[in-house]
């Protein structure tokens, strides 16, 4: 994937980074490296970016680099370095309204949401809120994930080209059932597809807003177009049961849909369904939806904090299934579907998955699992983990530092450790914005809190 994001570096780059500090590198669902007293040994490759070249114990990070004269020193004890996050389901130009009112869905978005997307058409306005937002992103720590734009094609480039990290971003087609001002015909829908995917190839992503808003025809056609492109797709899926009677309402009504009998079946019989395709929520699914999904190997985006109970600030969706998942190996990752979401923090979110499940008497949904799931899960969904997504040695060096606990020297379980690094009372949810001290991509520091 290109990245046309210009980065501003230091002039001199050292042969090595040596950063010091405690080592939290997630491998799957049920294993997670810590090393209390680590080291990262950084190396820099082409155009001054950097790998790891080691990942161990501070004397076997210091032996690494003795030898050499060019070696820059980061002193990171007392904080925890972590990989950066990949959130798979956001809409960037849903920030101002995430705290709205969210009795209903349907509702949230014809009273608040859509009214606020209709600002992007002003390529002024969308090139200044995405400057604004990359700086968001990197403030908590994201560093890739699947993107919603809006109608607007401009608001895709000016995501692309402004966010830092590995993100795929798409138009919302919107072309029925849409409010005049976020409406496209067909023509004009598939003729962004044309232009962004040819521009941006891997990483646009075709995005149908939801299957009631976008014609069945320019979901088949711009797939055939954005799949010679290599480019991904992302739509939203059974997200509440209103939504899923909609639906079906509207698509008995639609030539050669009349006898579909479930929602995934519109996406299916429009081809959306592959390894490269992601579907946002994916709650009220039958059984047959579940085995189609693991037959094809749709991803799936798992938004605890939007589906979360209304005094939770969410939708009040309901309780993603993630076992049932697991059991069908169907591919999934966490995200904070910003602005169905209250807050833009991946730690808020591995919160919610942990505390709604536990309250919900749901086991397995630990911290452990939490974090590999914010962050090489979603690089595997994106195929980047060769090269992204944890700290394993020949992968780009992007993490985070966080505060480690008090007496954490003395914390020997490692579930322990990450519930006291990262749990925050309801009432104090805003402070997960403000944990992340530095942010680093491809070994260099991006954002500092300092």
């Amino acid at each position: 994937m290109k990245n046309r994001v210009k980065m501003k570096f230091m002039n001199h780059h050292p042969l090595y980074k040596l950063v010091l500090g405690t080592i939290i590198n997630p491998l799957n669902d049920k294993h997670c490296t810590v090393i209390s007293k680590g080291g990262l040994v950084l190396k820099r490759g082409k155009n001054a970016e950097y790998k790891v070249c080691l990942i161990g114990s501070e004397k076997e990070a210091e032996s690494y680099v003795q030898r050499s004269k060019d070696v820059e020193r980061i002193e990171l004890q007392g904080h925890a370095l972590i990989p950066g996050f990949f959130d798979m389901h956001f809409h960037w130009v849903q920030d101002d309204v995430r705290l709205m009112p969210k009795d209903n869905l349907l509702n949230w978005l014809s009273q608040y949401t859509w009214p606020y997307e209709h600002k992007f058409q002003s390529k002024t306005y969308s090139k200044m809120r995405a400057k604004q937002f990359s700086k968001e992103l990197l403030e908590v720590g994201t560093l890739g994930g699947a993107v919603y734009a809006s109608i607007h094609p401009h608001s895709v480039s000016h995501a692309l080209e402004n966010f830092i990290g590995e993100f795929i971003v798409g138009n919302v087609l919107m072309t029925m059932n849409s409010p005049d001002y976020l409406t496209l015909s067909e023509k004009k829908s598939l003729d962004s597809v044309k232009e962004l995917a040819s521009e941006w190839k891997a990483k646009y992503c075709l995005t149908p807003r939801f299957a009631p808003t976008t014609s069945p025809r320019v979901m088949k056609e711009g797939r055939k177009i954005s799949k010679g492109h290599k480019s991904f797709v992302q739509t939203h899926l059974s997200e509440t049961e209103n939504e899923i009677e909609y639906v079906l309402s509207l698509y008995k009504n639609i030539e050669n849909f009349e006898d579909v009998d479930s929602y995934l079946e519109i996406y299916d019989r429009c081809g959306l369904l592959s390894k490269k395709t992601i579907m946002g929520h994916a709650i009220h699914l039958r059984d047959k939806e579940w085995k189609r999904m693991a037959q094809t190997q749709t991803a799936i985006a798992h938004c605890p904090t939007s589906n979360a109970p209304h005094n939770e600030l969410g939708l009040g969706s309901g309780l993603f299934d993630f076992k049932k998942a697991d059991r069908l190996k169907i591919p999934w990752a966490l995200a904070t579907d910003i602005g169905g979401g209250p807050f833009l923090s991946m730690i808020d979110v591995m919160r919610s998955f942990v505390d709604q499940n536990k309250k919900a008497k749901v086991s397995g949904a630990t911290w452990t699992r939490a974090l590999y799931r914010s962050t090489l899960a979603g690089a595997e969904i994106l195929d980047l983990d060769k090269k992204h997504g944890n700290l394993n040695i020949g992968k780009f060096a992007n993490f985070l530092v966080l505060p480690l606990p008090k007496q954490s020297d003395k914390i020997s379980k490692r579930e322990e450790l990450l519930e006291k690094m990262f749990h925050r009372k309801l009432t104090d949810r805003e402070s997960y914005s403000s944990l992340v001290k530095q942010t680093w991509y491809k070994g260099h520091m991006v954002f500092s809190k300092n």
